[in-house]
């Protein structure tokens, strides 16, 4: 009786769970499989520019979220640079955006003369945008540092692109979504 039982148990453990999976698993798919979603933003440059979505309609732009703090290597720093560099002529812009706080009393605290120097250090040479918030990286469902937004000239942007390999080439690693981007209508 007990065998029958725990056979019994288990089917309708089975009965329920399979339901589940199957709806977790379509769930999870359509978000990775979402199309993609205009989202407007502004943010400030450590220059005091602005730089807005509005602004940048008619481009492609790669926003590369992270933050001085992190233990980014200086080889993934130097990729946001050469894939600006690589990309330039194709009419790519490429950003850094810091979710560096900007008040003195977190311990993740940068001044923008602080992420100047951070930018000098690794020879980023892109111009750097804050996002002290992390409002807009919200906005772009960035759930992870570093992460890559590709925003299309009609201004929708991909789903935010993490885990690449930080001592591989950055431009090497985007170049299927970056060119599906540029070669669309």
């Amino acid at each position: 009786m007990f065998v029958k039982s725990r056979k019994a148990m288990a089917a309708a453990t089975l009965s329920m769970i399979l339901p589940l999976s199957s709806a977790a698993s379509t769930v999870g798919r359509r978000r990775t499989n979402s199309a993609p979603q205009t989202v407007e933003f502004s943010l400030r440059s450590i220059d005091g520019q602005t730089v807005s979505s509005e602004s940048l309609r008619g481009e492609t732009v790669v926003l590369a979220f992270g933050a001085s703090w992190l233990p980014l290597s200086r080889t993934q720093l130097q990729g946001i640079r050469k894939l600006a560099d690589k990309y330039s002529e194709r009419g790519v812009v490429v950003y850094w955006v810091s979710t560096d706080s900007e008040s003195p009393r977190s311990k993740n605290y940068a001044t923008d003369e602080q992420l100047r120097a951070f930018s000098k250090k690794y020879g980023l040479n892109v111009t750097v945008l804050r996002d002290p918030e992390g409002k807009v990286s919200r906005q772009f469902n960035v759930d992870q540092l570093p992460a890559i937004v590709i925003v299309d000239k009609h201004g929708k942007a991909s789903q935010p692109i993490g885990g690449l390999n930080p001592e591989g080439d950055l431009a090497k690693q985007l170049s299927v979504p970056l060119d599906a981007v540029l070669n669309s209508p």
